[in-house]
């Protein structure tokens, strides 16, 4: 099982000591469009301040961000499951998790980012700032540069099992699985359920726990069936829509009255 999870757009300060190290990283036929927006972006945030804030998107209370970036090939690297912080990943706590759970943690989830393309939770990166959503004076969108490298790395990446696709519409952006990969692929959306209306919050936090107890449960499912089945034994309500025609995702709704 492959789990496709956004980043946080906060981040948890870089630690001191040891600097990136770029051919570390998973996935590494992402190495050359990973160098590209790397030296971009550090170029970028290490001349004009303003300009930098403003293809960033940053706020005058977030400026400091600028200079972070501006340092990122001599900041101190840490794992990127300690650096992504806020909702979904308070709940999934992957620092709480037993040993056999963050083995499976480690080998099955899938970070994307507007940086680094996508990075495993054990990849040593430095915090960052630089959304899918940003447009590079060079490079232009990320979400649109990001496709072919990841139409490249990603289908091998997700093997032959399933792909649980929690990414937010941002990141879905840069790698939409197709043919064979995406009949195996299962799409969620966390839906309050005396509404029926996403909800930030409930969305956040409710992926966070699925993925936390899928991983806590060592449940393998292989398909998207599978899941539905695996995620209500769990406990949950789940509505499931098979595709209409194959090389098409399963699209799943869980329902929550209250997130805890």
């Amino acid at each position: 099982m492959l789990v496709l999870l956004p980043p946080s757009e906060g981040k948890a300060p870089s630690a001191p000591g040891t600097p990136l190290a770029p051919e570390s990283l998973s996935l590494p036929g992402l190495a050359p469009a990973r160098e590209a927006v790397l030296g971009e972006l550090v170029e970028l945030c290490a001349g004009d301040e303003e300009k930098a804030r403003e293809v960033l998107g940053l706020s005058e209370g977030l400026r400091g961000e600028v200079a972070k970036n501006a340092e990122l090939r001599t900041a101190g690297a840490r794992p990127a499951g300690e650096i992504y912080t806020g909702v979904l990943y308070d709940a999934l706590g992957l620092s709480s998790l037993d040993a056999d759970a963050q083995r499976r943690a480690a080998r099955s989830l899938l970070v994307f980012s507007g940086l680094w393309g996508a990075v495993r939770v054990t990849d040593r990166i430095p915090s960052y700032r630089c959304s899918m959503g940003v447009k590079l004076p060079g490079l232009g969108a990320l979400g649109a540069y990001w496709r072919a490298p990841m139409a490249g790395a990603l289908p091998e990446a997700a093997g032959d099992g399933l792909v649980l696709d929690l990414r937010s519409s941002a990141y879905a952006t840069a790698w939409k699985p197709k043919g064979e990969v995406a009949g195996r692929t299962a799409t969620v959306r966390v839906l309050h359920a005396p509404t029926r209306k996403v909800v930030s919050h409930f969305n956040k936090a409710t992926k966070g726990r699925i993925v936390r107890d899928l991983l806590t449960e060592g449940a393998t499912p292989a398909d998207p069936a599978e899941l539905v089945q695996a995620l209500r034994d769990l406990g949950y309500v789940v509505e499931a829509e098979a595709p209409a025609k194959a090389g098409k995702a399963w699209a799943l709704d869980v329902l929550v009255d209250e997130v805890h």
